[in-house]
């Protein structure tokens, strides 16, 4: 069976947990490229055993970021590509569907893929799918430059927005599954400082529109609507439970549905306490304490929020990207 002529680019940064089981089920494609961030432990090694080609990558505080720069300048032999994160897992249905696209050749210029959570060792078929552009042609598609370089939290990958794409952009009827080999502390770790990107982007304003660059139609609207619309960590919570069915998942689907909720609800939170500060720097607090304004010990707003317990662990920096997963 001959090789499906695409390029699977895998970025990585301490990815040993992970990485092995992603490359086993990439046989097909014919090249496999990981994008490596100088991981600490065994993820090249691994890498290396699986027969991947492995380039490593040092981020200059500047863009392009990991995903363009993987585009531009890695060593990529064809022109079409496959972003896969190392927690992800092609099923043969999906790779088959790929061969078979490539085989009659591709009328889009991308190609949107869902990939669907493993929750509690379920592979979860309702609730809210994470849907990204993950199969495009590279001489066509580039990823906008968002104006984060200042966000504190900003690392070295695109964050949760889609490329831009110049042509049709299409959908795969197949999906990959997300199966995070990592305990539950490094989900609450990696969200936490994906929600402060988030909030602070959000609380700025003028990176709206960046963000949804690559967003088309009725999806560029529903972000734009749900950036703003009040209440927005509840609406997350039933659009997976209830619109999307995730109750028929049974506890895992209850888990992945709260877990929307928390995030909207934190990233929400934490653009209220920025919008908090910058309005006052000493707020006034007589009324509810009931005593001369000058009795009181000034309160600062104005410093940096302390760092969460959550970001103590050092666990791996990529984008998914788009809404939680």
């Amino acid at each position: 069976m001959p090789a499906i002529p695409v390029t699977v680019i895998i970025m990585t940064r301490n990815e040993a947990a992970n990485i092995g089981l992603c490359l086993s089920l990439l046989s097909r494609f014919a090249q496999v490229l990981v994008v490596d961030s100088h991981s600490t432990d065994s993820t090249a090694v691994i890498a290396a055993a699986n027969g991947a080609d492995l380039v490593q990558f040092r981020w200059n505080g500047v863009y392009p970021k990991k995903k363009q720069w993987s585009l531009s300048h890695a060593s990529t032999r064809h022109d079409w590509v496959l972003f896969i994160d190392a927690d992800e897992r092609v099923t043969p249905q999906l790779v088959a569907e790929i061969g078979d696209l490539m085989r009659r050749g591709p009328e889009a210029a991308a190609y949107f893929i869902d990939s669907r959570p493993l929750w509690l060792g379920r592979v979860l078929r309702h609730g809210t799918p994470y849907r990204k552009i993950a199969l495009m042609d590279r001489r066509r598609t580039r990823f906008p430059v968002c104006p984060d370089l200042h966000v504190t939290r900003m690392w070295e990958v695109e964050g949760h927005y889609q490329p831009m794409v110049d042509g049709p952009v299409g959908r795969l009827h197949n999906f990959m599954i997300h199966a995070d080999q990592k305990p539950p502390a490094d989900w609450f770790d990696r969200h936490n400082r994906y929600s402060d990107w988030e909030a602070e982007l959000g609380h700025g304003g003028g990176a709206v529109s960046a963000l949804l660059a690559g967003e088309r139609g009725w999806r560029r609207l529903a972000k734009r609507l749900l950036a703003r619309v009040p209440g927005r960590p509840w609406l997350a919570f039933l659009h997976a439970y209830v619109w999307h069915l995730g109750f028929l998942d049974g506890k895992p689907g209850l888990h992945h549905a709260l877990s929307r909720l928390f995030y909207y609800w934190s990233i929400d939170l934490k653009r209220d306490w920025l919008a908090a500060r910058d309005a006052a720097s000493q707020p006034d607090l007589s009324g509810a304490l009931g005593a001369d304004p000058a009795d009181q010990p000034a309160l600062a707003l104005s410093s940096p929020s302390p760092a969460s317990v959550f970001t103590s662990s050092n666990v791996r920096r990529r984008t998914a990207s788009s809404g939680i997963r």
